[in-house]
């Protein structure tokens, strides 16, 4: 049972990668993609707007424009298995940082997505992409 259990690591790794992706994706586009496209003189709007959140949390402006790039860039990178375990290093420092600025303060319950996101991040990092990514096609991995 174990032996064929290992065969299946590669899609253990495939499904964490694309639920790690399309999470940060998802929670990182309104942070870099402006609500009405970037159209307009709004270029940079969500951008700032995630900087000034930062920053009132007492860290430097340039961090939130950091976070908000690694969450919707290194999604992408993650989702698609290139440069996986430097994507899933700067997602992981991004949730730690989520986690103990922002949720802690809501207890366990509203904390648990940031952990679980955290916790995949440092699994991809350790782990790596798996044999289903580009990483591999173009051996990074």
């Amino acid at each position: 049972m174990s032996k064929s259990l290992n065969n299946l690591q590669p899609w253990g790794a495939l499904f964490l990668r694309l639920v790690l992706g399309i999470a940060m994706i998802y929670h990182g586009y309104g942070k870099v993609i402006p609500a009405g496209g970037f159209h307009g003189g709004n270029t940079f709007s969500a951008l700032e707007h995630h900087s000034h959140f930062v920053a009132s949390l007492g860290l430097p402006y340039w961090l939130g424009i950091v976070s908000a790039l690694t969450e919707f860039l290194g999604g992408i990178l993650v989702l698609i298995g290139l440069f996986t375990r430097f994507a899933a290093f700067l997602i992981s420092a991004n949730m730690l940082v989520a986690l103990v600025m922002v949720t802690r303060h809501h207890g366990y319950a509203g904390s648990e997505y940031s952990l679980a996101l955290f916790v995949i991040a440092l699994m991809l990092f350790f782990y790596g992409s798996g044999s289903c990514a580009l990483d591999r096609k173009f051996g990074f991995a």
